[in-house]
């Protein structure tokens, strides 16, 4: 199973680390962290050395409640910082984390290799296809409503044959306007408590059906410091240890904040398949 980044494919059959870079005030747990170049071009290099695949840039919150950004300051946010990134490690795979179509175009245009969707085009409807025009990998999540009221929307008869049919008609849709690369993300936290957070994991395996690469964003969330009654600074250990879960139920990306003991995970439970 690979995809295709600006003519690299990449083997997802052998799990990848896609690291986090948030350039936002207000993250959860990195908010407002990287305030000057050599702060990002440090932590990028950090990433990059403990061998993360793909580094994913983030400029608009998708934290529960997070305040709503016009699309010309999420611009100014990004494209700098994807700019000094590409230049100085040019060999880089970016990912933007973004729904908006147009900042989806303008980033591929100064670099970057693939789209993090959080809305799998729902909340832009120009999205599947100016990602299909620009013939880049597409991850498509999981979500209801919006980051400002998803909190709201974590109501379900059947949680997981929910998640099937949405990936169901999202994947149609895509497929039908072009789009070749396709991840799928089951969107742990969003419009989702900590109850069905945990029967998403456990159940996390079903998606497979979907036979498409599966990434896994579990680094430092509520769901794990609300059940250790600590905090997302406290969270690494816990976020390896669900990681680890993920990686058995067949997780083909691991979207973190810490690349190092993710790629350990990986390395350990490969072992498994020796």
């Amino acid at each position: 199973m690979t995809i295709n980044c600006k003519g690299q494919l990449i083997d997802l059959s052998t799990p990848k680390v896609m690291g986090i870079l948030n350039l936002t005030p207000d993250s959860f747990y990195d908010g407002g962290k990287y305030k000057n170049d050599n702060e990002i071009l440090s932590q990028v290099y950090m990433m990059l050395k403990n061998d993360a695949t793909f580094v994913d840039v983030g400029a608009y919150s998708s934290r529960p409640n997070a305040e709503h950004i016009s699309e010309t300051e999420e611009l100014n946010r990004l494209l700098p910082v994807v700019d000094l990134i590409v230049k100085t490690f040019p060999e880089i795979i970016i990912s933007t984390d973004t729904f908006r179509s147009h900042i989806a175009k303008k980033s591929v245009e100064h670099g970057s290799a693939l789209i993090n969707d959080i809305s799998a085009g729902q909340l832009d409807t120009n999205m599947m296809q100016t990602v299909a025009n620009l013939n880049v990998p597409y991850v498509m999540m999981h979500m209801k409503g919006t980051p400002q009221n998803m909190t709201k929307q974590a109501n379900y008869k059947d949680l997981l044959k929910e998640i099937l049919l949405y990936f169901s008609e999202r994947i149609a849709e895509a497929k039908h306007l072009g789009l070749k690369d396709i991840i799928v993300d089951p969107g742990f936290g969003f419009a989702k408590n900590v109850t069905q957070n945990f029967e998403l994991l456990k159940h996390l395996e079903h998606l497979k059906r979907l036979e498409l690469p599966l990434l896994v964003g579990l680094s430092r969330k509520s769901m794990i410091y609300k059940t250790l009654e600590h905090s997302a600074q406290d969270a690494l250990n816990g976020t390896t240890v669900l990681n680890t879960i993920a990686l058995q139920k067949g997780a083909s990306i691991l979207r973190v904040h810490d690349v190092k003991e993710a790629n350990e995970a990986i390395k350990l439970i490969s072992q498994l398949n020796v």
